[in-house]
């Protein structure tokens, strides 16, 4: 039976207990993360970088070009410009001057006209021409209805006779030159008279009028001299050789106002249309018996 002292024991606690920490120091000890899932009160919030905060672009989309004379668009008495118009055509087409429908339409350059741009292709006002100006009406012109006495029968009255014929289709028409006609009108291959002649010949007024075109900016017609007759009708003359007579100038009835040519032509003729508000028509119908 051995019997231990107290200080043997007292070493051997020690050894023990150095063994034991020796061992938990040779290991190592992973914890599991830890999560904070308290409420974010008081907290401060880490800085936010300047390329984190970067907004989500804003599109802002250029505003729509309103083209000038938009909101008549599809109006009686204006016309919406399309690919290929020039002012000058849309005038033929209209039975206008073209620098009528300019003035009217306040445009500044004749010559530059863009596609969807809306022009006024009558006159402002339904007595323009005619010296007649429209007086406004005020409440003191009204006379009030009680006033107005109602006659004691009721017999309808006989309809009112008709309207007399416009004194725009009373013109006496005559040929614009003393040519045999080569080609007679087709509405959709030939829109006038083809007359031939020499170079040189002399082109005529077919009636008193005014001119409202002289030039070679029509495709086609080459040299080119617009009429206008009246409120209904043009004359075109095309192909010339020379033009005799100058925009805006008033002609008489047979006046030379140019000579015959192949102006953009196959040959020495004269193309003359008539247009009535501005579609054209046979002139065989209106120009006198041969």
């Amino acid at each position: 039976m051995f019997f231990l002292s107290a200080r043997m024991v007292s070493a051997g606690v020690l050894v023990l207990a150095a063994v034991v920490l020796g061992g938990c120091a040779s290991k190592s000890v992973n914890l599991a993360p830890v999560e904070d899932r308290g409420p974010a009160i008081g907290k401060i919030a880490a800085p936010v970088s300047q390329a984190q905060a970067v907004p989500a672009p804003v599109v802002v989309s250029a505003p729509v070009k309103q083209l000038p004379g938009f909101e008549n668009a599809g109006k009686p008495g204006y016309y919406t410009v399309k690919p290929g118009d020039t002012l000058i055509r849309i005038g033929l087409d209209q039975g206008q001057g073209y620098k009528d429908i300019a003035r009217w339409s306040g445009v500044e350059n004749p010559n530059r006209i863009e596609v969807g741009q809306v022009l006024r292709v009558e006159p402002p006002l339904a007595s323009a021409g005619t010296g007649v100006v429209a007086r406004p009406v005020t409440q003191a012109s009204v006379t009030p209805l009680a006033s107005v006495p109602v006659p004691a029968t009721t017999a309808s009255k006989p309809a009112p006779p008709p309207a007399p014929a416009t004194p725009d289709d009373e013109i006496n028409w005559i040929w614009p030159t003393s040519g045999a006609v080569l080609t007679g009108f087709d509405e959709t291959k030939n829109k006038g008279l083809d007359i031939g002649g020499a170079a040189g010949d002399a082109v005529l007024a077919a009636a008193d009028g005014r001119v409202v075109y002289v030039g070679a900016g029509l495709r086609g017609y080459g040299n080119l001299i617009i009429l206008k007759h009246n409120n209904t009708y043009l004359t075109a003359y095309a192909h010339n050789q020379t033009m005799l007579v100058k925009e805006d100038q008033a002609v008489q009835k047979g006046q030379k106002i140019a000579e015959m040519g192949s102006s953009d032509a196959d040959r020495v003729k004269l193309h003359f249309e008539v247009r009535r508000q501005g579609k054209p028509v046979d002139p065989a119908r209106y120009l006198p018996a041969r």
